[in-house]
């Protein structure tokens, strides 16, 4: 990626650029070689922010296929087994 490197951009930052790279191929102002890298910037952008969801995702899922339990006063999970919260 040009510009920043991905270890560095944060998901925010990606989709501010990706949008600010929406907006100007949309005026239509930009020459074709400047249309192309943007273009292709824009898709790598693409790419780290589904990723970065993807990633996202997959950790809600594993939250919510265990560890993630409506917990009672006593501490007990709701099918009266304690839970490991760690």
């Amino acid at each position: 990626m040009s510009g920043k490197s991905q270890k560095s951009l944060d998901f925010e930052s990606a989709m501010l650029e990706l949008e600010k790279i929406v907006t100007d191929m949309e005026a239509g102002k930009l020459s074709l070689a400047d249309a192309l890298s943007v273009y292709k910037r824009g898709a790598e952008l693409l790419a780290y922010c589904r990723g970065r969801l993807e990633d996202a995702q997959q950790q809600v899922s594993v939250l919510e296929n265990g560890v993630l339990r409506e917990f009672s006063a006593n501490g007990e999970t709701a099918s009266g087994v304690a839970s490991d919260a760690r």
